[in-house]
């Protein structure tokens, strides 16, 4: 118990010192071109000269993307994995999803964010300064991220789904996942250029839109690798057949319910996302109470999942 106990307060320590960290280390972006704004058009949302400076900008974008979904992939990624993997129904799969389950997940969707979403704007950024064109650097990102990120990807996974950790098992299904983000990669960089073009975009709420929309699109082409990497994820001891878990019912169910959830999930981060960018402002500018009250946060959300 006491162990559990001093586990539960060194990740709401280590969570509450990379919020600080962030808070106080980043340079937040204007409102008008937001974190996940960068994540589908990054070179819009720059505009200081200079390799270095958009690197690091990207990554302050990155960085208020991942904080605004940790909170919204606590509750969806546990959902939208049940129906991948397990192949429940959502009635069952909701009936799994518990306030102790989604507390303790954000424990690790934070700062697992904070990994994952710098480091694929610093890649996408990285990416602007060739001539590749939008779907080619699609692939080049999905390949580079997958690569780099995978253990931190399998880590997530395996802790929304409740199963042991272990170390050799961070770069499973390594094949199907790789391939799963070239071509998301692909099909985001097509999509969103067909959408630019047929459905310009002035607003806030209309970027968000197209981008929900590019977001559904791209998991939808991408959906045979998604599921081939779930069916490759299956512990070994609950394992369905090939022709269980391929049935079309399930397909249907765990790739549309699926990529709906991740482009309504991301089109509502990308409107939150200004009013994030402000409240982060106001506690950067009280570093003291704002330490304070991320540190208890945290811990009272690390208490909940005791």
């Amino acid at each position: 118990m006491a162990v559990r106990r001093s586990r539960s307060s060194l990740t709401a320590t280590i969570c509450g010192a990379a919020a600080l960290c962030t808070l106080h280390s980043v340079s937040w972006s204007p409102a008008k071109d937001l974190a996940i704004v960068a994540v589908a058009d990054a070179e819009d949302a720059v505009v200081d000269n200079g390799f270095l400076t958009k690197v690091f900008a990207a990554a302050a974008q990155g960085a208020t993307a991942a904080i605004v979904a940790a909170i919204l992939s606590a509750v969806c990624e546990p959902l939208v994995n049940r129906l991948l993997v397990k192949r429940m129904t959502v009635a069952q799969a909701w009936q799994e999803i518990t306030f102790k389950l989604v507390s303790n997940f954000f424990l690790t969707t934070f700062p697992t964010n904070m990994l994952k979403f710098p480091v694929f704007e610093i890649i996408n950024m990285a990416l602007t300064f060739t001539s590749l064109t939008g779907s080619v650097r699609g692939i080049v990102n999905g390949f580079l991220f997958c690569s780099i990120m995978l253990p931190v990807t399998n880590y997530r996974f395996r802790k929304s789904m409740g199963w042991e950790i272990k170390p050799a098992l961070l770069y499973q299904a390594y094949v199907p996942t790789v391939t799963r983000d070239i071509i998301y990669g692909w099909a985001r960089g097509a999509v969103g250029g067909l959408l630019s073009t047929h459905m310009p975009t002035e607003t806030l709420v209309e970027k968000a839109v197209v981008f929900g929309i590019t977001i559904w699109a791209a998991c939808i082409i991408s959906s045979p690798c998604n599921e081939w990497r779930g069916y490759t994820l299956q512990p070994k001891d609950r394992k369905l057949s090939f022709g269980e878990y391929f049935k079309p019912i399930n397909y249907m169910r765990s790739t549309g319910i699926g990529a709906t959830i991740m482009g309504v999930a991301l089109m509502v981060g990308m409107l939150v996302t200004p009013y994030a960018e402000a409240a982060f402002a106001v506690l950067k500018q009280n570093p003291v109470y704002s330490g304070v009250g991320v540190v208890l946060l945290v811990a009272l959300f690390a208490r909940s999942g005791k």
